[in-house]
């Protein structure tokens, strides 16, 4: 993984200020953790360290809630979006 892809995973903004940074409250933050919508960084003190592309996610949760998807429907097109990314890598590397 190349340095720009590693720190736009590193976490580094706290529950509080990714909240600010997509307009969300910190309890649904909390509840899309707990359903396993995005998995931020811990400090060793155990605090939630979310990274750019945690920041991502967040934004994109939010645009599907206000889109009327469900957290469930949420959690599968994040999951496709996943998966097409990863064919789209393996795609360009068997071009490459």
């Amino acid at each position: 993984m190349n340095q720009a892809r590693r720190d736009h995973r590193r976490g580094v903004f706290a529950i509080s200020v990714a909240a600010d940074m997509t307009s969300l409250q910190i309890q649904n933050i909390r509840v899309y953790e707990r359903r396993g919508l995005l998995e931020p960084a811990r400090s060793e003190g155990g605090t939630r360290l979310y990274s750019p592309a945690d920041i991502e996610t967040l934004h994109r949760i939010r645009d599907l809630l206000a889109d009327g998807l469900n957290l469930a429907g949420i959690a599968r097109v994040l999951e496709l979006e996943l998966e097409v990314a990863r064919l789209q890598a393996q795609v360009a590397r068997l071009r490459g």
